[in-house]
């Protein structure tokens, strides 16, 4: 609701901007020069809502007016004005140039956009953010009560924490002083009434006291909202917690009785997306085949064997960007198998670049025309590392009930470039969000992951 109420708000600053621009410029004139101006500034208003969205200026964390939603606008707005710029004067189907015009239009949008962006927030999170309840004290409601904080602008307040008597509560976490810690379980109903609390999240270790269901059960006349942990972590964080979640959990929110239309209508435009950018991307492969032979010698292409839908193995095929030194065009004969790392040494010059802007995967279309990997989809990992990473993060294997991707949630979401610098750690935050994109995929969705992908990628090309 809060990201619909955001695009409604940027409708209305576009249109309130060119309203302005147009009563500025054309006093005596102003309706028959906004009708003029209308059609041609509404398709542009439509561009401009889709580069809002790949910039993500409607993901939660730029909801707030801080220095990653401020570098998010500023991408924006230049990309949104080269495109009004081309869409003007390369294409004049409209028959009007506007110069002073739509400079005044962009300046005009931009206060008017700061201004309301800056009331929303304020608005959500003074006088409209839910108190918030977290009851018992696990890794994941600590690093909950840590984003909540951090983000006031999603809406949730955080007014206590109830311990349940866990070994990871000490002295650190009753620092701040807005927060009261509940130690008495019996005085929850009481506290919830007096407090008017509004949302309580109840971790796994609550649902295991009957005597607590039963006091919380009997709040339900309050009006009082509540979340088992998992489905209120993965709400406000767009990963699944792993130490919330238990084979049950999959069995309620990975069935397939409904998504046989989804598979079918994402396999067709699959088939037909990779075709067509095959042909299109075709006539650059001889020149980077060239550009990869001239620096070093070995195959143009690299072939490795990645873990595939149901755990099965596939052979996917890359652009070489290492030196070669094994007959698959590798650079591991003498290491094994290692994670790459940033400024890898292993990297050839071209390489580097290859890697950066993506373009070493390409071959992977072919990939995608088999049926081995979609366009979107959890990265399929090494079976090297697969076998070792099972065996120290839950639920691993579970991320291939899906077919594999070229891109996916976990690679827009996260800061962290997932193919260098890898950890244990760094792959377990992978999975979360992995496991998030396998509950909730829809063709919706993976258009999303597409969009801010090709976003990613034109600034990687770039760079």
């Amino acid at each position: 609701m809060k990201r619909f109420s955001f695009f409604l708000a940027d409708v209305v600053a576009l249109n309130l901007a060119l309203i302005a621009t147009i009563a500025i410029r054309y006093q005596g004139e102003f309706n028959y020069q906004y009708q003029l101006h209308l059609t041609p500034f509404s398709v542009v208003f439509m561009a401009w809502l889709v580069i809002f969205y790949i910039t993500n200026l409607y993901d939660q964390q730029s909801w707030r007016n801080s220095v990653t939603f401020y570098s998010n606008m500023w991408q924006a707005m230049i990309s949104a004005t080269l495109l009004s710029v081309v869409f003007f004067y390369f294409i004049p189907f409209f028959g009007i140039t506007p110069k002073t015009n739509l400079f005044l239009f962009i300046v005009l949008f931009a206060i008017i956009e700061l201004a309301l962006r800056s009331l929303f927030n304020r608005i959500v999170s003074t006088y409209f953010a839910r108190r918030t309840l977290i009851v018992g004290v696990t890794t994941q409601t600590l690093e909950l009560v840590q984003y909540l904080k951090d983000n006031p602008q999603i809406g949730y307040r955080l007014v206590a924490l109830a311990d349940l008597g866990t070994t990871l509560f000490d002295a650190r976490h009753t620092t701040n002083p807005e927060i009261t810690v509940v130690r008495n379980v019996d005085a929850l109903p009481d506290f919830i009434r007096h407090q008017h609390i509004e949302t309580v999240v109840i971790s796994p270790e609550g649902y295991q006291l009957p005597q607590l269901i039963d006091m919380l059960y009997r709040l339900l006349e309050q009006r009082v909202t509540f979340y088992n942990l998992a489905t209120f972590y993965e709400r406000v964080t767009g990963k699944v917690p792993l130490g919330a979640i238990n084979q049950i959990w999959f069995l309620e929110n990975f069935s397939e009785e409904n998504r046989g239309w989804y598979a079918l209508a994402k396999r067709v435009l699959d088939i037909a997306c990779a075709a067509i950018l095959s042909v299109l991307l075709l006539p650059l492969y001889p020149f980077i085949a060239l550009a990869i032979k001239l620096e070093s010698k070995g195959p143009v292409f690299y072939r490795q064997f990645r873990m595939g839908k149901g755990s099965k193995p596939f052979t996917l095929i890359k652009f070489r960007n290492m030196v070669a030194n094994d007959p698959m065009g590798g650079a591991e004969s003498s290491s094994g198998p290692v994670w790459a790392a940033e400024n890898d040494q292993r990297a050839t010059r071209v390489g580097k670049y290859l890697r950066r802007s993506r373009i070493d995967e390409l071959p992977q279309l072919w990939n995608v025309l088999k049926g081995e990997m979609s366009f979107v989809g959890p990265r399929p990992e090494r079976p090297e590392f697969h076998d070792k990473l099972k065996d120290q993060i839950p639920f691993y294997e579970e991320r291939y009930l899906v077919t594999p991707g070229l891109t996916g949630w976990a690679q827009i979401k996260h800061k962290l470039d997932f193919r260098v610098g890898m950890t244990v750690e760094d792959t377990a935050e992978k999975l979360q969000h992995d496991l998030y994109y396998i509950k909730n995929r829809s063709l919706l969705l993976d258009l999303g992951i597409l969009l801010r992908t090709i976003n990613i990628l034109l600034q990687r090309v770039l760079s």
